[in-house]
């Protein structure tokens, strides 16, 4: 038997608001230890094929490992939104928009209730059934502490002047040095929503100097 429904269906984005919901104004927030299924690339996202492959073997897994989940023990959740650590030797190269030469790991959150484990065997399962490959899904523990975000709203390649803000602006003032990589949480779905009406996070952990 199924024991969906029996249980509320967790969110990330309710469970964490003060996360998942900031104003449009930069904020302190300390973001408490996280767990994620976790790919990690190179390039620019518009054009590598190796970023495409990417989401899709995340999400595969990320889907696969909800069902196989709620059927086991009936807890469910929502597939969390898309997020993305972003780096780069010289932070500076984020707000001049030099996509080529960017790192990144790519994150779909997870429930604490799901275990390292669990997932190793959804991606057993999505590569059984020849889905696309998962072999360079990971998990990912990530502690980021304190952390400046802000809400951005509007096309991705609009996130500079903000980003500049941030650096040259907020982080200076307030005696804020980089403590971690730049953090994107997609609120949007680029593909059903008009560049200017794209929400994003925009997170960078910081630590005081």
């Amino acid at each position: 038997m199924d024991p969906a429904g029996s249980k509320p269906k967790y969110d990330v984005k309710k469970a964490e608001r003060e996360l998942y919901a900031p104003g449009r104004t930069f904020t302190l927030v300390e973001v408490p230890t996280q767990q994620f299924l976790a790919v990690d690339g190179h390039g620019n996202p518009n054009t590598s094929p190796e970023y495409a492959a990417a989401l899709e073997a995340l999400y595969s897994v990320g889907y696969t490992l909800k069902f196989s989940v709620r059927r086991r023990t009936g807890q469910d959740a929502v597939v969390g939104p898309l997020e993305g650590l972003w780096r780069a030797d010289n932070p500076e190269v984020f707000v001049q928009g030099n996509k080529d030469s960017w790192d990144w790991t790519m994150l779909i959150s997870q429930p604490e209730w799901i275990s390292q484990e669990m997932a190793a065997e959804a991606a057993a399962e999505v590569r059984v059934k020849k889905g696309p490959d998962t072999g360079k899904i990971r998990w990912l523990e990530l502690e980021e502490g304190l952390s400046v975000q802000v809400l951005h709203v509007g096309s991705y390649d609009d996130e500079a002047p903000v980003l500049a803000r941030l650096h040259h602006e907020f982080m200076p003032s307030n005696q804020l040095d980089f403590n971690g990589d730049h953090h994107e949480i997609y609120l949007s779905d680029p593909r059903r929503t008009a560049p200017e009406k794209l929400k994003t996070i925009l997170r960078q952990p910081v630590r005081r100097k």
